[in-house]
């Protein structure tokens, strides 16, 4: 769900943790479970928690219509 949301290919981030492009497939179709070391180094290039990644439940999508919406106020914008 990660790499589609971004619309990126399964070789570009088997690339960045010098993996195989099959590997992410059969990571996503539950047909592999990673190592520990892995499944850190999975999370930690999508910026995610490894719970979102790796989860016995379904999770919800991250930036869900349910997300709390901050309103940036002048104020906010004053230092930058």
């Amino acid at each position: 769900m990660l790499r589609a949301e971004r619309g990126i290919s399964r070789r570009e981030p088997a690339d960045a943790l010098d993996a195989q492009y099959q590997t992410a497939g059969y990571l996503e179709c539950g047909e592999y479970s990673p190592s520990l070391h892995l499944a850190l180094r999975i999370a930690g290039h999508f910026e995610v928690p490894v719970e979102v990644v790796f989860s016995l439940e379904p999770f919800p999508r991250l930036g869900a219509a349910s997300a709390p919406q901050r309103s940036v106020t002048p104020s906010d914008s004053a230092g930058s």
